[in-house]
């Protein structure tokens, strides 16, 4: 008998959900099992998940297959048509115990996740193998750009309450975890639904006061559209909050972001990273982009390539627009496919040249380095570093001596050793 095997695809929700899953599934007594748990936000990530599925299925020919996540609630059917694919479960189901008791064998389980009221508010022990855990603090989202599939896979938006937040912080730390990364699909949206409609910002300082053991906490992609004015304080005042905040910005260009249906402008990004640094001047940022997006020109392409500069952008995820079903940039006029990756490749350059340029500017410093495995380690800002001797559990001070490529090298100073 063999523990069940989770294979996660996609964001930090994901893989909180999946160490939810997993805990379901060890408490069921269900063995001999792989959860693939799916994303849908590129075409490119469910071509990966069924590429997964079939060579699951290969190497292990008895075991039962259960397919989850945005693609499996999306597309519930074309799912359980794989014949590799023993039962589909939707994204609420997924996260009931009952869903993976051993008698419960209905193929496919996917209800209308619209009808959502409630989020995972699970206390989970710990993450496997990690320095760092994820917590769901939100999921949905109420906005419906152009480009995006994740509404129709996750729902509306709907919030966990401050006081379960809290009590799953202070196991995680308790269990010894000494970095907490509060996610969800559109974080800044948090607390209209709860009683008394706390912001982002207010339910951070609650938390951070009722765990005073946490030593650092991050934040998931952030909209720069609904920054409150707590976070702004907590950004400029808490030290246990991390610098480095990573943006969803998609374009630098306005009418890309018009026809994207989101709701910043290129000069409102801009304001939002000059405030933070004033408030916190070593802030660095990290960006989501799209390139290609439909209609997308040479010169509007031109002007996301200039935002990494205006922002000072540090850490890029991109990636070349993908064509989802039934959304509306799916109808527009379609940027070639190769133009699309192109850009994309130019775009993850420029970034890897400014993630270059502040890998330099930290050689000589001392930084604060939470340690994930043997050897290897985080700064408060990110930044990966080898450190040699040093071994997972609390962050460390580390004097910054080089660069190895796109890591930082480190050495334990008299005082960390000590």
């Amino acid at each position: 008998m063999s523990d069940p095997e989770i294979i996660t695809f996609g964001c930090r929700l994901n893989s909180y959900e999946s160490e939810v899953m997993r805990e379901h599934a060890r408490a069921s007594g269900l063995a001999d099992t792989i959860i693939v748990n799916t994303c849908a936000v590129t075409a490119e990530a469910e071509r990966q998940a069924r590429q997964a599925i079939r060579r699951t299925r290969r190497k292990r020919p008895d075991a039962q297959i259960i397919v989850t996540g945005c693609a499996a609630q999306i597309s519930p059917d074309a799912y359980a048509a794989m014949p590799e694919v023993d039962r589909v479960l939707g994204n609420a189901e997924k996260l009931e115990r009952r869903s993976f008791e051993p008698d419960n064998t209905e193929p496919v389980r996917v209800n209308d996740i619209m009808t959502a009221r409630e989020t995972a508010n699970h206390l989970i022990e710990g993450f496997d193998g990690r320095a760092r855990a994820f917590i769901q603090v939100q999921n949905g989202c109420d906005h419906r750009c152009t480009f995006c599939v994740i509404p129709y896979g996750r729902g509306n938006s709907r919030s966990v309450p401050i006081g379960e937040i809290a009590r799953q912080v202070e196991t995680l730390v308790a269990g010894g975890f000494h970095e907490i990364v509060l996610s969800g699909v559109d974080i800044t949206s948090y607390g209209p639904d709860l009683p008394g409609q706390p912001t982002l910002g207010q339910m951070i300082r609650r938390v951070l006061a009722a765990v005073p053991e946490l030593s650092r906490l991050r934040l998931s992609s952030l909209d720069p559209a609904e920054i409150d004015a707590d976070l702004l304080r907590l950004i400029a005042e808490e030290p246990r909050l991390m610098p480095h905040l990573h943006l969803s910005l998609q374009a630098g260009d306005n009418l890309i972001l018009k026809r994207m249906k989101r709701r910043h402008s290129r000069e409102q990004a801009i304001a939002f990273a000059e405030t933070v640094r004033q408030l916190r001047p070593d802030a660095i940022f990290g960006a989501d982009f799209i390139t290609g997006f439909p209609t997308e020109t040479e010169a509007m392409f031109a002007n996301t390539m200039k935002l990494v500069e205006e922002c000072e952008l540090t850490y890029l995820h991109v990636f070349p627009y993908s064509p989802r079903p039934e959304t509306p940039a799916a109808r527009m006029p379609q940027v070639a496919r190769q133009e699309s990756k192109d850009r994309a490749a130019r775009l993850r350059a420029a970034g890897h040249s400014a993630l270059g340029r502040h890998l330099d500017s930290e050689i000589g410093a001392l930084r604060s380095v939470l340690i994930e495995r043997d050897g290897f380690g985080r700064t408060e800002y990110f930044a990966p570093v080898l450190v040699d001797g040093a071994v997972p559990g609390p962050a460390l001070p580390v004097q910054i001596t080089g660069r190895d490529g796109d890591k930082l090298v480190g050495a334990l100073t008299q005082r960390s050793a000590a």
